[in-house]
């Protein structure tokens, strides 16, 4: 478990971080993607982008959150490959496996690892869609260290052990060796450093840093490769982050998915941090426009720096490069 922090180190560390004035430094790219005629995308809920700049989208089509979860799979592919440099759909696939997709990671080696709230489970494939390992029971929540419950997105390091934000229900992260042996984890429900109110999305760094979407807590959790609380960066201008990646220089995107109960001001952005949590930039704003958000709930960083938003409620995904 994280050690415990004094009270004014925490007073410290919640200290919102001023946010710079200016333009935004991204633009969205217009008429991005280019998708056929018919071909349905529906909730976007997690994105990821290859070596290959080909951008993965793991979406649910026709199907909708609900209670119970549906037992059947959604019948469509489930997965929609994009190249990021044309928009052109190149591939699809995962017909018939998920029932409720949520959380989609690239690691270093192109294998998509993805999280299933409704199976409880979370895969890893290959890029083309080879089941490669399976955790978790389908369909059978737990609090042990062979299962989830509602687990919401994996972070691969660079040795192919990750980390799990298990997510939901268990409010913890728990760690993996690369075959999947249990390791580790740490969190629980609660507001304190190292407790987590839905953890959301997981990142990590160049080096091995953990970075949390704490999303009901509204703030981003940053911990060591053991789980050791680091710091905190919460403020207004983070909102309830949804989705976090980490791009070049070690630089944060966070994506805010916004709260039913906030003013639609505080909605519909995405921030760009430093490794230390200074503001680079915001950019976005609520709405259904071009390079507006509705409901942004996770993000990406190509290889290039473009920046990819999955959105729930708008149910497309859009690409933003840094301005010129």
């Amino acid at each position: 478990m994280p050690h415990r922090i004094s009270f004014f180190a925490a007073l410290f560390l919640a200290t919102p971080i001023p946010l710079r004035a200016g333009e935004p430094h991204h633009e969205v790219v217009k008429d991005w993607p280019s998708l056929p005629e018919g071909h349905v995308l529906g909730l976007c809920a997690g994105v990821g982008v290859d070596s290959h700049n080909h951008v993965f989208v793991f979406h649910r089509r026709e199907r909708v959150w609900s209670t119970p979860f549906p037992s059947e799979p959604i019948a469509g592919a489930t997965v929609s490959v994009i190249d990021a440099k044309s928009g052109k759909l190149i591939a699809s696939w995962g017909a018939g496996q998920f029932i409720m997709p949520h959380g989609l990671t690239i690691d270093r080696e192109d294998n998509v690892w993805l999280t299933d709230v409704g199976l409880h489970q979370v895969f890893k494939f290959t890029h083309d869609g080879k089941l490669l390992l399976t955790l978790g029971e389908r369909a059978k929540p737990g609090d042990d260290r062979s299962h989830f419950n509602l687990p919401t997105d994996v972070a691969v390091l660079a040795d192919g052990s990750f980390y799990v934000s298990d997510g939901y229900k268990n409010t913890r992260v728990v760690k993996f060796a690369a075959d999947g042996r249990y390791e580790f984890e740490w969190g629980g429900k609660g507001d304190a450093p190292g407790q987590f109110n839905l953890p959301h999305g997981i990142a990590v760094d160049s080096h091995g840093r953990v970075i949390a979407c704490d999303r009901t807590n509204s703030r981003l959790q940053v911990f060591d490769a053991r789980g050791k609380f680091l710091t905190q960066w919460k403020a207004p201008h983070i909102g309830r982050p949804y989705g976090v990646a980490v791009g070049a220089d070690n630089h944060v995107f966070s994506v805010d998915g916004g709260d039913p109960s906030a003013e639609p001001a505080e909605r519909g952005k995405v921030v760009e941090l430093d490794a230390e949590g200074r503001v680079l930039d915001t950019f976005g704003a609520p709405g259904k426009g071009p390079g507006q958000f509705q409901l942004g709930h996770d993000i990406a960083v190509g290889p290039d720096g473009a920046v990819y938003v999955a959105e729930a409620s708008g149910k497309r995904v859009q690409k933003f490069v840094r301005k010129p």
